[in-house]
């Protein structure tokens, strides 16, 4: 067995106003997620739930967490096999199926990457990077993410094709 990490993370309630739970309608669903001396971040319940527009609900974070993780892999894999990665960006979209009885669960996560690389791309290590490799390291990066291997629901990757970035002029000191 490898080695075991832990996270924590601190969840205050700071809806509770002067009623507290004296209803469904009574408290607010606001929150903050606190980790570590970060800064925190505002909470709450999805709109549909009753939950404030402008801050994050749990679902849109597992959302951005699976979308982080698969990115994190990409690029580290590319580094890896040498493929040179100017930009990334996903969109992602999860889809939550809520039953009657106020049950839920997600039913899908799909990622959408979109990659750049520098202009003239080939990897150092295996030849031209076009999109069948760069679909390999989309499946490894999947197979590797932490957090798409801890969900029981399935996360689809649809990559767009990659775009090529010229190559950065960096200008030369001057003395």
């Amino acid at each position: 067995m490898g080695p075991l990490h832990t996270y924590s993370a601190d969840v205050v309630w700071t809806g509770a106003g002067d009623t507290g739970t004296t209803s469904y309608t009574s408290y607010s669903r606001d929150h903050d997620v606190r980790i570590g001396s970060k800064p925190p971040l505002p909470g709450s319940a999805d709109p549909a739930f009753r939950g404030d527009p402008t801050r994050y609900s749990p679902e849109e974070l597992l959302v951005a967490a699976l979308a982080q993780c698969h990115m994190l892999w990409f690029l580290h894999l590319a580094a890896t096999d040498g493929v040179v990665v100017t930009g990334y960006t996903d969109r992602a979209h999860g889809t939550m199926r809520v039953e009657a009885a106020g049950h839920g669960q997600f039913t899908e996560v799909v990622l959408r990457p979109s990659v750049a690389l520098a202009a003239g791309s080939h990897a150092t290590q295996g030849g031209a990077v076009d999109d069948a490799r760069l679909d390999a390291l989309h499946v490894r990066a999947h197979e590797h993410c932490f957090i798409a291997r801890s969900v029981n629901f399935p996360v689809r990757c649809e990559p767009s094709t990659p775009r090529t970035e010229p190559t950065p002029v960096v200008a030369a000191p001057t003395s």
